[in-house]
């Protein structure tokens, strides 16, 4: 399956090749609502190799907390498109807004929910932490709840 996306001006593009769209979680740590400009982030976690990007991205570097984080973004409309971070090694965390039918993704788990805005109410059966869980824990929740739902 592949899945596409783009940039608010349309000169970069993402495509996702995958056996099925990776899970979606949000992030509502202050570092997400800061880049985001709202509430949370909607991330997708794939495989380097699965993410394809046509046309040029800027790129911003970030050190925190002992790790690397590479930002690209289209680098005429800015549109935050992914990041690579030494956190997850071959791995490329995809802002998943930007993706064609994000109105049919779910987030299967949230993060960072002590950031939380108070007014947003989450689904009390979806995976949370108060920070960021332990690998094996996020692994286990985006590895194991449907991934969107479908429009009637």
């Amino acid at each position: 399956m592949r899945f596409t996306g783009q940039c608010q001006c349309g000169l970069v593009k993402v495509e996702i090749a995958a056996q099925q769209l990776p899970a979606l979680y949000a992030c509502h740590c202050l570092n997400c609502q800061r880049w985001s400009g709202s509430s949370f982030a909607l991330h997708m976690l794939c495989a380097a190799s699965a993410v394809g990007v046509a046309g040029e991205t800027a790129t911003y570097v970030r050190e925190h907390q002992g790790h690397t984080s590479r930002q690209h973004a289209c680098g005429v409309c800015h549109t935050r498109l992914f990041n690579e971070t030494t956190a997850a090694p071959g791995m490329r965390v995809v802002r998943a807004g930007m993706l064609e039918g994000s109105e049919h993704f779910e987030p299967v788990a949230h993060i960072w929910t002590r950031r939380k805005q108070p007014w947003l109410v989450l689904p009390p059966a979806t995976a949370q932490w108060e920070e960021s869980p332990t690998p094996e824990a996020f692994a286990a929740a985006l590895g194991s709840q449907p991934r969107h739902t479908h429009a009637s």
